[in-house]
């Protein structure tokens, strides 16, 4: 029981760590001029904390990350396309059928 209570600590302190990245991001980029370091340097800490966030939840429940199917809204259409076609045929390769080998003879 002891080792649960750890965890959840784990995680409420990344939960902390996520809420307060973000809050610095909002501020960064909603100020009247954005600086590229400082918003640069927002954008990694919010990915950090998240990350950190997700393995935390990971080790205590197994769960997968809660941000994987978040869009790069940077792409354009056709790479997005591109990348989704990609991911499904993976996954239909790993889903699929597994081949069979004959026995030796």
């Amino acid at each position: 029981m002891r080792h649960n209570v750890s965890m959840s600590k784990k995680i409420d302190s990344a939960l902390k760590d996520l809420i307060k990245a973000l809050r610095k991001h909002a501020e960064v980029a909603g100020a009247r001029q954005v600086s590229l370091k400082r918003s640069q340097r927002a954008t990694a800490k919010v990915r950090a904390a998240a990350t950190a966030y997700a393995a935390a939840v990971h080790a205590r429940s197994g769960l997968g990350n809660p941000f994987d199917d978040m869009v790069d809204l940077a792409l354009d259409a056709d790479t997005l396309q591109s990348l989704a076609a990609e991911r499904d045929a993976i996954a239909r390769a790993v889903t699929g059928p597994i081949p069979q080998q004959n026995a030796a003879l």
